[in-house]
């Protein structure tokens, strides 16, 4: 390793403060410097444990990268940095992988403590199959990207994982309807909080409820399909056929059938679209 400071990604609670472990706590008092999403935000949960005060360095999304520069300058100088994020595990969908690649590869001592995440909690308790699963973080902002990637699941088998914000949840769950037929789902909220809530249900009954309006930190969790993969030698005409016939009763657009058919068994797309006008 080379030579200075240590890097520590802490996880902090998601929700409740005693979702927190002792070492998590060693760190952050053992720290030269903590660096945080909001230091507002951190300032109560350092309060609440008796963390002595130390520099608090604001690390978040629109000053990522200038101020990574400036840590792993302090790492130079012998400073041990502990990374927060408002809750959860600092990285995923929220600022510090950045830091912590350019410390591993400047060839710091850096460190990845276990702890509190909405991911795994989220998937257990929607009820839906565990393994395998897909996390995707936070849908794409642009409506293009985001419908190619949601257009993208639609023969996979695994269960989809994915953040989602309150005031766009019910447009891209309705969105996920359109492309994916309607199926199995589970919007898990406000998890290890007074007000936690696991709304199951098929994606419609989901839309329909977030129609109402529904608060808090959400995370989506949306089933595979249920159909194993065929392997591609064995695929015939007529099984793409039927495999089309299935996804179009499924609720699943032409064009999403199209598109995944023509790349997965090498089938021109202009084929399948007839197809599917012929059967309609």
């Amino acid at each position: 390793m080379r030579p200075g400071g240590r890097l520590t990604i802490v996880p902090t609670p998601i929700g409740n403060l005693e979702d927190i472990t002792l070492r998590a706590l060693r760190e952050l008092r053992e720290a030269d410097i903590i660096a945080c999403e909001d230091t507002r935000t951190s300032s109560v949960l350092l309060k609440r444990y008796n963390i002595p005060r130390k520099p608090l360095v604001a690390l978040h999304l629109h000053n990522e990268r200038e101020q990574t520069q400036r840590l792993i300058e302090d790492l130079k100088d012998g400073k041990n940095i502990a990374v927060i994020s408002d809750a959860g595990l600092p990285g995923v969908s929220d600022p510090g992988y950045l830091l912590l690649r350019d410390a591993t590869d400047a060839g710091f001592d850096a460190d990845v403590l276990p702890g509190p995440s909405a991911l795994l909690p989220a998937l257990l308790l929607s009820g839906l199959p565990p393994e395998p699963f897909l996390f995707y973080g936070f849908p794409p902002e642009k409506p293009g990207q985001r419908k190619k990637l949601f257009a993208s699941l639609a023969l996979a088998p695994c269960t989809s994982v994915f953040y989602i914000a309150p005031h766009k949840a019910e447009r891209q769950v309705s969105e996920l309807r359109e492309l994916l037929g309607d199926r199995q789902a589970a919007i898990v909220r406000e998890i290890s909080k007074i007000y936690q809530e696991v709304i199951k249900g098929s994606l419609s009954d989901i839309a329909s409820r977030l129609e109402k309006g529904v608060k808090g930190e959400m995370v989506l969790v949306v089933a595979g399909r249920r159909e194993e993969y065929i392997s591609e030698e064995s695929i015939t005409s007529e099984t793409w056929q039927e495999e089309a016939k299935k996804l179009l009763s499924e609720g699943v657009s032409a064009k999403t059938i199209a598109l995944e058919i023509s790349q997965r068994r090498n089938t021109p797309k202009n084929a399948v679209k007839e197809f599917l006008l012929s059967i309609k």
